[in-house]
């Protein structure tokens, strides 16, 4: 399996498929608590059309080393720089799921934006999940603080409920009959392969406020967020994001959950074909 060492020694897991001879290359971030599988979907069906994906599983996540520090955005930002570094990727197209919006945006931010040519938000933390002043629309610190708290005392029951419920919208009754028992499984077992502090620690990107990474972005972006997104709220995520791009497009999806990359495929799968080659 294909590992790339770190500054600090760690191993970072990642997937890098149709890599010779193609005219795209995009990268892929993916969200809490996850890994790059989360992105297979996507992947197969780019790489199928020509274009190069690259993935990686997050420190404290999937594959990669389990690190005790540096659980964190701009670590994360760090560690993203190493890898498109190191497989001297240029004219990116970046696209981050969540979690993974957070650490796409502080990549542009902290090392700029000369490898990269777009970028795309889905169901992104970006620019501030955590409800506040200057977001008013956001989730309550509390809610995070029982996040954090559920981890800590029975975090297998607590990534059963998540994955079952708000995270897929299975609990929505309009949706009863498209329950994906395996999808729900998929995300449990994944999850609890990663480490305890790096999920717990994560929780804390989702207070941090990304308005002037996205302030800074001088290259087209693409946000693409369901209106039923029970994680972050569309309000505080894709309708407060539009505002502070300057060159932004905003897709919504009615009626769409968060894990919309999962439960919405064939169309997440054709915007991104086209926004990558157009």
């Amino acid at each position: 399996m294909p590992f790339t060492t770190l500054r600090d020694g760690a191993q970072l897991y990642y997937k890098d498929w149709n890599p010779q001879g193609s005219t795209h290359t995009a990268v892929f971030s993916h969200g809490w608590p996850l890994s790059a599988d989360a992105w297979d979907k996507q992947m197969f069906f780019l790489a199928s059309r020509g274009v190069r994906v690259v993935a990686h599983d997050r420190r404290g996540h999937g594959r990669s080393e389990q690190t005790w520090e540096r659980n964190d955005v701009d670590n994360w930002a760090d560690d993203l720089a190493e890898l498109i570094d190191k497989l001297d990727l240029k004219n990116i197209v970046l696209v981050g799921h969540s979690t993974g919006g957070g650490e796409v945006a502080r990549y542009t931010k902290r090392h700029g934006q000369s490898r990269v040519s777009k970028i795309v938000f889905i169901s992104s933390v970006v620019p501030k999940t955590v409800k506040s002043e200057t977001s008013p629309d956001g989730v309550p610190v509390e809610v995070f603080d029982s996040f954090r708290a559920a981890m800590l005392h029975d975090r297998a029951q607590f990534f059963t409920e998540v994955p079952a419920g708000p995270f897929f919208g299975f609990n929505r009754p309009a949706v009863k009959d498209k329950v994906s028992k395996g999808l729900i499984d998929s995300w449990f077992t994944v999850g609890m392969q990663a480490s305890l502090k790096a999920v717990y620690e994560t929780t804390y990107s989702w207070e941090v406020d990304y308005s002037e990474d996205l302030k800074a972005l001088d290259i087209p972006a693409l946000f693409i967020q369901g209106d039923d997104d029970q994680i972050v709220p569309v309000q505080a995520g894709a309708y407060a994001a539009i505002k502070l791009l300057k060159h932004g497009t905003l897709k919504i999806y009615p009626g769409g959950a968060h894990g919309i990359i999962d439960t919405e495929p064939d169309s997440i799968n054709q915007d991104l074909l086209g926004f990558i080659k157009g």
